[in-house]
């Protein structure tokens, strides 16, 4: 089998574990709060992250590369993600139909683009500036549901936590540009810090009580180890594989767009939401904006 074919798969296998999270993140809110479900999924994530490191000889190394060596940077990361990520996006979905977070979470690639101005002192391209303005569009079919007139969301709320936590994703990479720890690593190192955070303010907030003792939620383990399983622990890895063996990144990264549909059929059959047009329109629009933003190769940069 070419590595290429061996990338596919593995991207493949990464863009359909994460096309079932937003269902799985719907039902899970359901038995829990976001910062239980963070805090299941990040513990299970990094246990599991763990075994694969000590598998691989690695774990040895995660733990004596010094304060310089990489915890210095994992100290501001994993506050970053999984801590303020998944409980700004957790926040979103338990306030939003699962089809309106998902979509609008979809912007994050756009928001790094204009991120990235600032930050690393790049410049935006005319089609960078065209793919923001038809996908921003779509998010805005989202936020309204259809009555684009008008400027009372039915959520604001709930629409603001997502945009934001497309800030926080986008943020999180771009500061992480110059991270030379092996991916594995820091994902690792970033939940170390991570875990021990969340601990403590599920103990001092809502309690253990969803999972240990009489009262323990079945249901609620369940969703919370598959979230971490799938959405932080496996799609990550599958994913890393992927982008490691491919001979040209775009080949997998066009395969995320695969997701959106999927992710709308799981939450219609499972979670018995109805498909709202606006959702369609806007997804649309988003997908549509990120597929033009994809097609630029070395196009001539557009000072804004």
């Amino acid at each position: 089998m070419s590595q290429d074919r061996e990338a596919m798969l593995y991207g493949l296998g990464a863009v359909g574990l994460w096309s079932t999270v937003a269902t799985a993140f719907k039902l899970a809110l359901v038995q829990m709060t976001p910062l239980e479900l963070v805090w299941l999924a990040a513990l299970v994530s990094w246990l599991l992250i763990g075994v694969l490191m000590w598998r691989q000889g690695k774990l040895r190394e995660a733990l004596t590369t010094g304060w310089r060596g990489g915890w210095r940077t994992a100290l501001w990361a994993g506050l970053m993600n999984p801590v303020g990520y998944y409980l700004v996006l957790f926040g979103a979905y338990a306030r939003l139909p699962g089809q309106e977070a998902m979509a609008l979470n979809y912007t994050w690639a756009l928001a790094m683009a204009f991120l990235a101005v600032p930050i690393l002192a790049q410049r935006l391209t005319r089609i960078d500036v065209a793919a923001g303005l038809i996908a921003y569009a779509g998010v805005w079919t989202i936020a309204t549901r259809g009555e684009v007139f008008n400027v009372a969301f039915a959520d604001p709320l709930g629409v603001g936590l997502a945009l934001g936590s497309t800030l926080l994703w986008a943020l999180y990479w771009l500061l992480n540009a110059r991270d030379a720890r092996a991916p594995l690593v820091a994902q690792w190192q970033n939940f170390s810090v991570a875990v021990p955070v969340l601990t403590v303010l599920v103990a001092i907030g809502p309690g253990f009580g969803n999972f240990i003792g009489e009262s323990a939620n079945p249901q609620a383990l369940a969703a919370g180890v598959y979230v971490g399983l799938c959405e932080m622990g496996i799609a990550f890895v599958l994913w890393q594989m992927a982008v490691h063996k491919v001979s040209r990144t775009a080949k997998v990264s066009n395969l995320i767009f695969l997701s959106p549909p999927i992710s709308l059929t799981l939450l219609h059959f499972i979670v018995g939401e109805p498909i709202l047009t606006s959702t369609l329109a806007g997804l649309i629009l988003i997908l549509a904006g990120l597929g033009l933003q994809q097609l630029q190769k070395t196009p001539a940069p557009l000072e804004v």
